[in-house]
């Protein structure tokens, strides 16, 4: 068990400072979440990292003044939220991890489906976003981003044949074209989207059944586009493609 003042073990084996006497003792509130709240801000404020290992449990419970099962509660809810990975054995510990995307995303589709946004609202919101992509992914596409964005436009293309065209490879289409600027940033927000996304794309649906037949073949403009590095033809067919989309979620007074 390391002391303050000591170090503790890197996961590569190199002598990190020992991230424990970051923890400072509780005594208010539910103990475990005031805990679990401690360790997020750490990570937040960058004084944990991804890869740093906690203190073991022995001295997780001394540095907080709380018993062995607040502590194992406390971890649990971390590892709940994606925060840290516990992992089993003798180099076993808990681990700060790197946030996912689809974590990221699974959170703001909660947020979006508690606070009652619209299908319209979120498509809005792609506009805003989506049309200030444009740019960066004629720049920056690779010939590996430009085939999968086409192997994606002949699954679709296979797919129109279907009743009932999965609008999965919309959304999907969308968020490989996010991540073809190879900007993390525009990425994540992007997979953030990917269910909300969806159910704007089921309203749609609702009100054109044919809803995402023609956005597939605007797909493959939009590659076509992007693959000749034509920014502001581009630009164009992703307004009129989401423009579409809008005009069919809007309700009866957006309308007018």
């Amino acid at each position: 068990m390391t002391r303050p003042g000591t170090t503790s073990p890197a996961t590569d084996g190199g002598a990190v400072p020992n991230k424990g006497d970051l923890l400072s003792r509780v005594s208010v509130g539910r103990i475990s979440e005031v805990i679990v709240d401690q360790v997020r801000l750490l990570i937040r404020s960058g004084q944990l990292t991804a890869g740093d290992r906690l203190p073991s449990e022995r001295e997780l419970c001394e540095r907080f003044g709380v018993s062995r099962v607040t502590v194992r509660e406390a971890l649990r809810v971390l590892e709940a939220n994606g925060l840290v990975d516990i992992r089993v054995g003798a180099r076993g510990g808990a681990f700060v991890t790197a946030p996912t995307s689809r974590m990221v995303g699974e959170g703001i589709a909660d947020l979006i489906s508690l606070s009652s946004l619209s299908a319209l609202e979120v498509t809005e919101a792609r506009m805003v976003f989506e049309l200030g992509l444009v740019p960066l992914v004629c720049e920056r596409a690779t010939e590996e981003d430009i085939a999968a964005l086409y192997e994606i436009c002949d699954r679709s293309t296979a797919a129109l044949h279907s009743d009932d065209y999965p609008l999965t490879l919309s959304a999907e289409w969308h968020n490989r074209f996010a991540r073809s600027s190879h900007n993390r940033a525009i990425a994540l927000l992007a997979e953030s989207l990917h269910d909300p996304m969806i159910r704007s794309l089921q309203e749609a649906r609702s009100t054109e059944p044919a809803h995402g037949r023609r956005g597939a073949e605007e797909h493959r403009a939009l590659v076509d586009a992007v693959a000749a590095r034509d920014a502001e033809r581009a630009t164009e067919l992703m307004r009129v493609h989401l423009t579409r989309t809008a005009s069919r979620v809007s309700g009866p007074e957006d309308a007018s």
